[in-house]
């Protein structure tokens, strides 16, 4: 690498403007009939993705060529561990809301520095929502800075898979159910927004799908947690996550946690770290 790294801030701005460029292609795509198979994992891609992926890689790599590269639409390179600083890329978040015509789908970048997000961008270009954050430098919503609102006396509105609600309403939670965004970025954010209280994830969720909104979120003082090791590492050999919450109320915390805990369980390493978290003074 050489001698002096760019700040984050401009890391985040080269961020930003690739977002919209990628914005504009997936756009292109976007309520026409395009082509779509299924993957391994049973998760849709559309040539959308593929051609989006393309894209932010000849992009972002041309502008950063020391940087690493992990996106789901692109094969693993193990020589992004050796990597200080590594792009994490969803090149359209929310698939299946894409295919559908939904508007609720997003693209999701983010700059991992030794396994911490330190930039990211959640952009939403049917909704002309953009969503950016670097370390230090605060959230931005649209350009101004991210502020949260939630009417007052409101009950916390809480999106989650079905299982999971019995287990909250079961603990006597006293809430509503929230909407559930396809968009795993989008609806982590909205808890900085105030449109959500809460938002949730299965076990399973991979780097791309997360990376993006925990720099957002972690600007807006917000917690994200990986229920079985706490806060989310990153640009791991393996990427994925435990079960997750972002919680804008803390009070929340042992209800939601307990919740995803008995539904999704842990790997066993995470076990162990959990065990070994909790055994400690």
């Amino acid at each position: 690498m050489p001698a002096f790294a760019p700040p984050y801030a401009d890391d985040l701005e080269l961020l930003r403007a690739t977002a919209v460029a990628a914005g504009l292609i997936a756009s292109s795509y976007f309520r026409r009939d395009v082509k779509s198979w299924t993957k391994e994992n049973a998760s849709p891609v559309s040539e959308a993705d593929i051609i989006v992926d393309r894209f932010l890689a000849g992009n972002l790599l041309q502008a950063r060529p020391e940087y690493g590269w992990l996106s789901e639409e692109t094969a693993d390179n193990p020589s992004r561990l050796d990597c200080d600083r590594v792009f994490v890329v969803d090149p359209i978040d929310g698939t299946r809301a894409f295919l559908r015509g939904e508007d609720y789908w997003t693209v999701s970048l983010a700059v991992v520095e030794h396994g911490v997000p330190v930039a990211g961008v959640v952009y939403a270009p049917a909704r002309d929502e953009m969503y950016d954050a670097c370390k230090g430098g605060g959230a931005r919503f649209n350009g101004q800075p991210l502020v949260r609102t939630r009417r007052a006396g409101a009950l916390p509105l809480v999106p989650a898979p079905g299982a999971v609600h019995q287990e909250m309403q079961a603990a006597g939670l006293d809430y509503e159910r929230g909407p559930a965004y396809p968009s795993l970025a989008y609806r982590l954010v909205q808890v900085a927004t105030g449109r959500l209280d809460a938002a949730v994830a299965r076990r399973g969720a991979q780097d791309w799908d997360i990376a993006g909104a925990a720099i957002i979120l972690s600007e807006c003082g917000l917690d994200l947690a990986d229920v079985c090791v706490g806060f989310p590492q990153f640009n791991r050999r393996d990427v994925r996550h435990g079960a997750l919450a972002a919680l804008s109320d803390m009070s929340l915390k042992p209800i939601v946690h307990a919740a995803l805990l008995k539904v999704y369980g842990c790997p066993p390493e995470a076990e162990m770290q959990t065990t070994s978290q909790t055994s400690q003074p």
